[in-house]
């Protein structure tokens, strides 16, 4: 039972603007039959993205959606129209906050289903409260975000995109490669900060090499991180010993600035920073005094600020790479995380678990 509705039974508590015929019988088979009302929140890109023909048309097949199917607000008159019968609410990048007043005003919201990564932008404690089922893609989203990290990992260590940058200034000497004193991947050691779902992932896609994996993060069990190749130790001990140092921890007051000048000192020489998660993670000020010297190096696809201003010295440092917050889900990578919306919303509709709910508690330390 969540918020007085029964998922899963056959009593007629099946959900807001249902048939007749679909709410009675008992059989199972009546019961994935169900289609609760569902409004879409988002903004125009996303759901341009997201939400192309062939899978609209599916979302079709699992809900009920009105008119409008969406909606960029949830204060306006529209808004309210919608949320005033729906029972699922489909949110995605560009949803605003899911206020208690908006709660008032869908009294038969049972579910809200986020489309994207992080729900911390919309949705609040007294959804919760109120025995609202929330659930998330991130693990859908942390595919390419894993992706990203492993080949800035690999190329990493052979220096790949920092050898490319010094090509256009010696351009008809390759001599200059021999500077760099070991361009290889074979016995490198990764420290992962943050056992989430991208640092899960990341750690299994490292499995194939011969790279030691070892993981900070406070609170990763250690047989589930040994499970997947890596070893559980601390940052005292991780840091001095790692090649590259990649960030997967979400952005809490507790994190700002948790590589801060100590830790990137701890980091040997020639050791790179690696950030795909939250720009808030590093001080920028530390790190650019260390690239400064040339003694670290640093990819950084996240920044604080983002966009760094363009008199940050990050910019012309021949040992720093930046990238436009290209590593999460872009283009047709978004439809990876509609259809584990969709897989969801299925479940709900058929009285199944969800996938991968969030739950209050882990609400507080998630990103």
């Amino acid at each position: 039972m969540r918020n007085g509705v029964v998922q899963a039974s056959g009593d007629g508590a099946m959900g807001v603007g249902e048939d007749a015929d679909e709410r009675r019988g008992d059989a199972p088979e009546a019961r994935t039959k169900r289609r609760p009302r569902t409004l879409l929140c988002m903004d125009d890109r996303t759901y341009g993205l997201q939400f192309p023909p062939a899978i609209l048309a599916r979302l079709t097949e699992y809900a009920q959606l009105g008119d409008p199917v969406r909606v960029r607000t949830l204060d306006s008159g529209e808004a309210r129209a919608g949320l005033a019968d729906c029972e699922v609410l489909l949110t995605s990048w560009g949803c605003p906050p899911v206020t208690g007043r908006v709660l008032d005003s869908a009294p038969h919201l049972r579910a809200i289903i986020h489309a994207a990564g992080s729900v911390r932008g919309h949705v609040s404690l007294e959804t919760f409260d109120r025995g609202i089922l929330v659930t998330t893609a991130a693990a859908a989203n942390a595919v390419p975000v894993a992706e990203y990290a492993l080949a800035m990992i690999l190329a990493a260590g052979k220096r790949v995109p920092f050898l490319a940058r010094q090509a256009r200034r010696f351009r008809s000497d390759w001599t200059y490669a021999s500077a760099h004193a070991d361009l290889s991947n074979r016995g490198r050691t990764v420290c992962l900060v943050g056992w989430s779902r991208t640092g899960r992932l990341l750690g299994t896609l490292l499995r194939p090499f011969d790279i030691e994996v070892l993981v900070v993060d406070p609170h990763a069990d250690a047989d589930d991180v040994a499970a997947q190749g890596g070893r559980l130790t601390t940052a005292a001990e991780a840091f001095p010993r790692c090649d590259v140092l990649s960030l997967h921890a979400p952005m809490l007051p507790s994190t700002r600035n948790m590589i801060d000048a100590a830790a990137l000192a701890l980091l040997p020489d020639g050791a790179t920073l690696l950030n795909t998660a939250r720009g808030g993670l590093v001080d920028t000020d530390a790190l650019a005094r260390e690239c400064r010297t040339g003694r670290l190096y640093a990819i950084l696809d996240v920044t604080e600020p983002e966009p760094l201003p363009d008199t940050s010295d990050l910019y012309d440092c021949e040992n720093v790479v930046i990238t436009p917050h290209v590593a999460g889900s872009l283009g047709s990578e978004t439809e990876r995380m509609s259809l584990a919306a969709l897989e969801e919303l299925d479940r709900y509709r058929s009285g199944r678990p969800p996938l991968d709910e969030v739950t209050r508690s882990a609400f507080g330390v998630m990103a």
